[in-house]
């Protein structure tokens, strides 16, 4: 299988890389190629532009996860266009590829997010849910998707991948979390009721490549483990997997007065559940947090 990626280097790209089995050949779009072959050396082809792909024919999947990292700085109005033009003007070319492609590709693997819903109460979200909390994360994914959904053809069938919080050892959240549980300082954010959706590295590996190979897939998919947990639990969890105490919470008003606009995302939370991805077949080896952070931190 022939495959064009974009956000290779990433925490997902990079994981990803290294599981796809020999028969999976991967040409990855980035704009630092000497970065990326230094990271990830020959485990992929490396182009650096758009000039270089006069068309999507030979390719039979795209995987497209570009993006500038949506909590590393304060929201910034200048900040939010680069967080919303990284993916939008990435997706339309990969877009406008496929609809002049004589032979586009089969599937096209398009990242999002669970903050496609917004801010959310205790009620469990489904792909099926309706109701949205109107603000920039769901503006964000919402024009992310319904530009991606513009692929979809009687060729390409389109997969929308609503990620949640990635578990992993070597980034994203849980690494910025661990010194401070590590050194017996952690504790839960804000009151500690916002649900935290989250799914280990392995399965959302796992779920990309269910998605990329079973023909019927198509839409939106949540890609979060079927047990969401509350930022009071997961911080109890995670001290108790460390041997440590949870006993300094981080009161809301420090959170925005350190993020601005961007702690919502630390205070507020959406209960999501992987509904249409196990109606499809499929299934997850960490379905409790517990036994996810153990096989992380632990092994």
């Amino acid at each position: 299988m022939q495959i064009l990626m974009t956000g290779g280097t990433g925490l997902i790209g990079t994981r990803l890389l290294s599981r796809l089995p020999e028969g999976y050949q991967v040409t990855v779009l980035t704009r630092n190629l000497a970065e990326a072959e230094l990271a990830l050396g020959r485990r992929a082809s490396w182009i650096s532009s758009f000039n270089e792909l006069p068309s999507l024919d030979g390719y039979d999947a795209v995987i497209n996860l570009a993006g500038e990292p949506i909590a590393d700085k304060r929201w910034s109005n200048e900040q939010k266009q680069r967080i919303c033009q990284s993916r939008w003007q990435i997706t339309e070319k990969l877009v406008e590829l496929c609809q002049t492609s004589a032979n586009p590709p089969k599937v096209f693997l398009s990242g999002s997010a669970i903050g496609y819903y917004g801010r959310q109460g205790e009620e469990l979200i489904s792909e099926y849910h309706r109701s949205v909390h109107d603000e920039f994360s769901h503006q964000l994914c919402q024009r992310w998707e319904q530009i991606a959904s513009q692929a979809q053809s009687e060729n390409t069938r389109v997969c929308l991948l609503r990620t949640g919080i990635v578990l992993s050892r070597k980034g994203g959240a849980l690494v910025k979390m661990l010194p401070a549980f590590r050194a017996g300082l952690g504790g839960r954010m804000g009151d500690g009721r916002q649900f935290m959706s989250w799914i280990h590295i392995s399965d959302m590996m796992a779920a990309i490549r269910f998605l990329l190979e079973t023909p019927d897939c198509q839409g939106p998919y949540n890609l979060t483990a079927p047990n969401p947990v509350t930022n009071q639990e997961f911080s109890e969890t995670l001290a108790t997997v460390l041997g440590r105490p949870c006993l300094f919470p981080m009161p809301g008003f420090a959170l925005k007065l350190l993020f601005g606009e961007m702690s919502e995302l630390l205070l507020y939370g959406q209960r999501v559940i992987p509904t249409r991805l196990e109606e499809a077949g499929f299934h997850f080896q960490f379905q409790h947090l517990k036994p996810a952070l153990e096989n992380l931190l632990q092994s």
